[in-house]
This record gives structure tokens, sequence and C-alpha cells, in this order.
């Protein structure tokens, strides 16, 4: 599975209260929630995610456990997220919305900000097209690659007939 976009670059240890902030949370709509996404650290994100690839350092993710963090980056049309870590519950969010993700350490040395990148998920690598550099990741495979193929959990469920 190969995702094709453009960079925008954040740092190390955004929590899911800035990924969509508690005041949101009333929402359900995708859309509405991405038009809220990363409000706190960058409110111009709605306008730069629609066919972008999220890079970000260690700890992406963390903080309260919020699956609406997830759907807030999909719904503002973020294609995949890449980072140097995940915090473990945004990382199984991510996967059961369908929402890519790909751990690479050393990420953010790499990509600037507007560079074209390619995500492999089962190869584990981003190749930036700007640079033309192979970034070696974590290869997704198995449960978690069946759940993003199929656009998510709930999907993956229908099709399998549980």
């Amino acid at each position: 599975m190969k995702i094709r976009g453009r960079a925008i670059v954040y740092g190390d240890k955004i929590d899911t209260d800035v990924i969509i902030p508690a005041k949101y949370l009333v929402y359900t709509d995708p859309a509405v929630l991405g038009q809220h996404a990363m409000e706190p650290l960058d409110p111009e994100f709605p306008k730069k995610a629609k066919g972008a690839i999220l890079v970000a350092g260690r700890a992406f993710g963390m903080g309260s456990s919020r699956e609406q963090a997830a759907i807030a980056l999909k719904g503002a049309g973020v294609l995949a997220v890449v980072a140097e870590s995940f915090a473990r519950i945004f990382f199984r969010n991510a996967i059961n919305v369908g929402l890519p993700v790909l751990q690479v350490p050393g990420i953010t040395k790499k990509v600037r900000e507007g560079d074209t990148l390619e995500v492999d998920l089962e190869g584990g690598y981003c190749y930036n097209l700007s640079t033309g550099e192979k970034i070696e990741g974590k290869p997704i495979t198995g449960l978690p690659l069946a759940i993003l193929k199929s656009g998510g959990l709930l999907n993956y469920l229908k099709q399998v007939k549980i």
C-alpha cells in the first residue's frame, strides 16, 4: 500500500489535545473535526492538510485516548501520518479509522516542509521524491495492514462478515 503526497512537518510530543481540542469533541462529523485539527499549534493546518502527509517527531498522539484525533486528521484530508514514534493508543486508533500510519525513526531530519513523499506501508519506508532518499521505517503487516487496506476496522469487519 503506497501513498504519495506533500509533507507538512511538525515536531515532537504532539498530543491529542493539540490534534483536536476537547471543546470540539461534541462533533462527530469528520469534516467538522478536520476544520479544527491542530488548531492550537497551527490554525492554518486545515488549509495545508488536504492531500498531505503529516510528518512528526517522537510520541505523536500522546495524551488522552481519543479516537477523534485520528478522525480529525483524516477529516482534514491528511493521507497518512509518518512519525519517529507514536503513542500506542493513537497508532491503533489511526489504523482502526483507516488513517495510514508509519513509524520512521529520524524522519524529521530528512524531510522538509513541501517535500514530495511516497510512503510504502508494507515495505516500511518513506521515499523522499524531492531528495531521492529512501528512509527506512517499521513495516505494517498482518491484521493492521488488512484493516488499513479495508479503510478501517468497521469496513474490515463487514468484509470478513463478523
